[in-house]
């Protein structure tokens, strides 16, 4: 069986250097996990969450599919925003896409995709959501667009859950935003779509 010794070795310069710079880290970030941020993204390796927003292991909270979908049947990701919510507190929900999504774009065209189609349902509901919108697009600014509305459309999935209307019900400081990187500049761009409450996810379109 073959190993990776290259990431292993990679692995230890990383501990090394970290531990040179802060010799109690490791020891600190052992005794407990309290990030403000939980991040909702996609599974693309070129997406990490932390080294985007610049923040350090135990600072983000961190939930990856394909094309960062939250559905309510989904237990894996409502177990995450409730372990987030309810036990480690956080005080933000990201839910970041990104411009030029493989699984957004499969889901824009015809082809059999496999068993991966039945996850892509999600995003071509989006996409049948606001149709008329995207009509009015040039078809070559199509993707980039229903990757935005897919942000959109999850950030209301996960104000919808039980997880954070309850939160809210019971006063729980929690805010929902919504994001979109950009892979070629390595920006992120807020959609404007930040929910605080309930009476904030009525006023909604």
């Amino acid at each position: 069986m073959k190993t990776l010794q290259h990431l292993l070795d990679k692995n230890l310069k990383w501990a090394q250097a970290i531990t040179r710079e802060n010799p109690q880290f490791f020891n600190q970030l052992s005794q407990q996990q309290a990030p403000e941020y939980l991040w909702i993204g996609c599974s693309d390796s070129r997406v990490p969450a932390n080294q985007i927003i610049d923040l350090r292991p135990g600072e983000v909270f961190v939930h990856r599919n394909i094309a960062n979908v939250v559905v309510h049947t989904d237990l894996n990701c409502l177990s995450v925003i409730q372990f987030a919510v309810e036990v480690l507190q956080v005080k933000h929900i990201i839910v970041c896409g990104h411009y030029g999504c493989g699984g957004v774009k499969a889901a824009m065209d015809n082809k059999d995709h496999g068993l991966i189609d039945n996850w892509l349902r999600h995003i071509k509901d989006v996409s049948r959501l606001h149709r008329s919108s995207l009509q009015q697009l040039p078809p070559n600014q199509h993707l980039n667009a229903l990757c935005e509305l897919n942000v959109i459309e999850q950030v209301r999935n996960v104000c919808g859950t039980t997880v954070v209307r309850n939160a809210w019900n019971n006063g729980h400081d929690l805010h929902v935003h919504g994001w979109i990187y950009n892979i070629e500049s390595g920006i992120i761009k807020d959609l404007g779509t930040g929910i605080s409450s309930d009476t904030e996810l009525l006023k909604q379109p």
